[in-house]
Formats: C-alpha cells, structure tokens, sequence
C-alpha cells in the first residue's frame, strides 16, 4: 500500500469516528441552540484537531512499503492507541463540560454544566430527582435561595469565585414550582425586535418555530459559557418553548 493511500484510509476512518462523535455531542449533549451558546464549534475543532489530523499525519510520515511488515503493524498500532486515547480524552472533556441544567434563577436562566457541581454540594440533595447529573440533554428547572442566612453568605461569597446559586444542587426544585414567576418576569418580543432591528428575520423565525403567537410570548435572558440568548417563554405559564440568538440584556 502506497504511503498516500494509507494515509487517505486513516483519514477516512477518523473522519467517521469524528462524526459519529459530533452527532452525539448536537443530538444529546449540546442539542439545539445550547451547542452555539456553550460554545460547542471551538470542541468540536479540538476533537477534529486530534482525531481527524494528527493521526492520519503521523501515519503519512512514518508509512513506507519497503518498511518489514511486522514493524509496520508496531507502529499503525501504537498511531491507532495513541490516536483512541487522545479521542477518549476530547469526548471526556466535553462530556464533562456539556450542559446538564438550564437554571431558571430570580429573572432569567443560566446554563450549568456537569463539572461546575461539586460532589460535596451533591451529596447534599434530597430530592431524588437531582441526585445525579442527567446524562441526556440538559433538563429545565429552577432554583432559590436558601433562607438560612449563613447559608446565603455562603452561596454570595462562592458566588465571588465563580460559584454561582446555579451549582448548588441542594437548592434545585422542579420547574413547575417557578415557572408562573417566569412567566411574570419575561419581557414582551417587541422590546427584543427593538433591541435588535437588524435581527428582525431570526426573531421572527424564532417565533414561528413556536407555533405560537407573537402576544403569546415572553422571552427571558440566558446566560451561557460563550454566547447569551434570549429564551422564549409562554407569557401564561412560562414553558419554554425556544430560544433566539441575540444579546437578551
């Protein structure tokens, strides 16, 4: 086998490796809108990086046909472990990364992922429900502040350090509980468009995509990793029913 040709198979296979990652990662993990705000493109070019490039690379520069056949095998070996440890490692990452909550807190909603939840604040929790991080896509619920104040210390002062009330999993409840408060809070689509003339299209088809109409809904802010959206919401029971990507604030 040419050296060429070998190469082009490796990539060939890394290249539906690769996929089949990405598909998981849009389809579970990052599903919808959440890919763009958790900044999901900058992962998937690392995960491209090492197992779509490097790999097929290596094996260009080390093939050679003359080479004995026993050593050839060596050597694509030790590329395809070095390669599938590299690769497991890029989907560990984003796994751990990958949002598992969208927290409705006070006024708005905030994305928390599954390495931003310290185990001693989830052994905490006494609701069965949040025991454990979801392993499919990120589940709509909200929080509240404790009324112990020395526990609202506690949460401010984490809070000055990155850990938001969003991490504290003890303090989670259903979404039902707050959703009305949700609903009171979300802000007409109008002031939005206002906001945002030159995103007229995207709200609009936003909208559409609800099946709802325009006075039917609210949207609220979300905050996330890399890109803050807007959430809309039905300005009667506050479900979300889908996200615009403009600036909400």
């Amino acid at each position: 086998m040419a050296r060429w040709k070998a190469a082009g198979l490796h990539f060939l296979i890394s290249v539906l490796v690769a996929a089949g990652v990405v598909l998981v990662m849009l389809a579970i993990w990052y599903p919808g809108r959440l890919f763009e705000a958790m900044g999901g493109e900058r992962l998937v070019m690392i995960l491209i990086g090492v197992d779509v490039l490097i790999g097929p690379l290596i094996t260009l520069i080390i093939f050679s046909p003359t080479k004995p056949r026993h050593l050839l095998r060596f050597d694509l070996t030790v590329i395809g472990c070095l390669q599938l440890a590299a690769l497991a490692f890029g989907v560990y990452v984003v796994f751990e990364a990958r949002p598992v909550y969208m927290v409705f807190a006070a006024d708005r909603f905030e994305v928390t992922t599954a390495i931003e939840i310290q185990p001693k604040e989830r052994a905490k929790v006494t609701r069965a429900e949040f025991a454990s991080e979801p392993l499919g896509g990120p589940a709509i619920i909200a929080v509240e502040m404790p009324r112990d104040p020395d526990e609202q210390f506690r949460i401010t002062i984490s809070g000055i350090g990155g850990a938001d009330l969003k991490t504290f999993p003890q303090y989670y409840v259903p979404y039902a509980e707050k959703a009305a408060i949700a609903a009171s809070k979300a802000r007409p689509v109008a002031l939005l468009r206002a906001n945002h003339p030159e995103s007229k299209k995207e709200i609009a088809d936003a909208v559409q995509a609800t099946g709802r109409k325009e006075d039917d809904l609210g949207y609220l802010p979300l905050r996330a990793r890399k890109k803050d959206m807007a959430v809309l919401v039905d300005a009667k029971d506050g479900s979300v029913l889908g996200f615009v990507p403009v600036d909400p604030w």
